[in-house]
């Protein structure tokens, strides 16, 4: 607007109209944190004529808005570009929304949940429409390059069309119950396993035994993405391995990678909270190979080629509602590696696309942690209801995995018998019944490599040509063939 109206001299409508026609906005979360609000004192000595503009867009939406029928305060104060409840500050979401000709989330819940609750007094203010546009990840580098075992039977299995027609995967449908071209996948698994665990001995010093089942979350650190849920079932499996020595554990190698935001304390406890657990669990001879848990350190992309490709389990265990879409489920399963996850953000098109009985769907949905945070959930409840959590609890909180400090996991623990914002105590026994199921797949070996074939030959949908096409096609007004 500035540039038009400023340097071109177009009139504010010519300028408006084309501004709004060149931009659209893609919405990636629904997190307060990341809907960036700015202080009009800072605009005003840093951009002053940018805050004029500013100002005048949102005189003209609001305008705008009780043109359309809308007159209650509180209403326009919602819409209202400036937030003026505190500190005068701009709200650029709301900015970016009423300056787009379209805006759209990255999976159908997330969509949904921005028309629900974000955008869902703007969406009835402003003409911009809101449509959906489902993430997509590259094949090109996260499975034939990232994986060339698997891309060498893929192009053996398929030809060389299968490099540029993802849609050719679904002819693997037919040979997940083929004993040969299973075997050749399983093997394909096992050499990118022993890569990782080589790497893996590299990097943390560590041991891991390949054939063990492979169970992975790598992704930022967020107390939404629950990480923390992993770890105290983490911790609870290790006690049920120490009071059962004798009984037929799955073998399982716990993989976690991910970094924290600067000033995020509790993200960096959970990170904490794991390498401590891992320090006791690893060092623990009664244990054995038989449980290991590493935390990556330094995850970036280049260690997701090694790891996703070697991934046997993919945990994809937000809380519902709060994952705009993830790519990280869709390069995993992708893979074959099979989710245990949430019907959260694009796990829920994953599901429809791969099956549900290809993977392993646990939790709350996202209508029912909304209705238990209406209800007001007190996780202390929660906890003494479930007898294998509150030994958990007491374990951390005596500070077992933190002699030097008993106290250092207080906050996390605190948080979590309080409010239980993320739902981790509320979903805690229903991901441990998850993770049991995962083991009797795992000791069923047919049906374990069924599931994994029939989720790479699914995933066809989920690429990022797909979705970048959708975007020329709907968005754009592209000519596209």
């Amino acid at each position: 607007m500035r540039i038009l109206v400023d340097d071109h001299e177009f009139s504010w409508e010519q300028a408006w109209s084309i501004t709004r026609a060149t931009l659209s906005y893609t919405n990636h979360t629904l997190l307060a944190e990341a809907l960036e609000c700015w202080s009009t004192e800072l605009l005003g000595r840093l951009l002053p004529r940018h805050l004029q503009i500013i100002y005048l867009i949102n005189w003209h939406h609001l305008q705008e808005s009780e043109r359309r029928g809308l007159h209650k305060p509180e209403l326009l104060s919602r819409i209202s570009l400036v937030e003026e409840s505190t500190e005068q500050r701009v709200r650029m979401a709301h900015l970016a929304f009423v300056g787009s000709h379209a805006v759209n989330g990255v999976s159908r819940l997330h969509t949904d949940l921005l028309r629900k609750t974000v955008f869902h007094d703007l969406a009835r203010a402003s003409p911009t429409r809101i449509v959906n546009k489902t993430n997509g990840v590259t094949f090109r580098r996260w499975l034939y390059e990232a994986n060339r075992p698997l891309t060498e039977l893929l192009v053996s299995t398929l030809g060389e069309r299968v490099l540029h027609q993802p849609e050719c995967l679904r002819e693997l449908v037919i040979r997940a119950g083929d004993a040969k071209f299973v075997e050749r996948y399983r093997h394909a698994r096992y050499i990118n396993k022993c890569n990782l665990t080589a790497w893996l001995h590299v990097v943390t010093g560590l041991r891991v035994n390949p054939q063990a089942l492979f169970d992975v979350q790598i992704k930022r650190i967020h107390e939404y993405k629950r990480q923390l849920l992993n770890i105290l079932e983490t911790v609870a499996l290790y006690d049920e391995m120490r009071a059962t020595p004798d009984r037929n554990h799955v073998p399982r190698v716990k993989i976690l990678a991910g970094k924290a935001a600067t000033g995020y304390e509790r993200a960096k406890l959970i990170i904490k909270l794991a390498n401590d657990v891992a320090e006791v669990v690893n060092a623990d001879p009664l244990i054995g190979d038989r449980l290991r848990i590493l935390f990556v350190p330094n995850y970036n992309t280049s260690a997701a080629e090694k790891i996703i490709p070697a991934a046997d389990v993919s945990e994809q265990i937000s809380t519902a509602g709060m994952e705009a879409s993830g790519t990280g489920n869709m390069k995993l399963a992708l893979n074959g590696s099979i989710t245990i996850g949430t019907l959260d953000g694009a796990n829920i098109e994953i599901c429809e696309h791969v099956g549900q009985e290809n993977m392993i769907i646990f939790g709350m949905t996202a209508d029912e942690v909304a209705e238990k945070r209406r209800q007001g959930l007190l996780g202390a409840e929660v906890v003494a209801n479930s007898p294998r959590l509150a030994a958990v609890i007491d374990s951390i909180s005596s500070g077992r995995f933190s002699p030097d400090e008993p106290h250092r996991f207080k906050s996390l623990v605190d948080t979590l018998l309080a409010a239980d914002p993320f739902m981790v105590a509320a979903d805690f026994d229903a991901y441990w019944t998850a993770q049991r199921r995962i083991d009797q797949m795992w000791q069923s070996p047919a049906d374990w490599w069924r599931a994994s074939i029939l989720n790479t030959a699914h995933m066809a949908w989920f690429s990022s040509d797909r979705a970048i096409h959708e975007y020329a096609r709907d968005i754009w007004n592209v000519p596209v063939s």
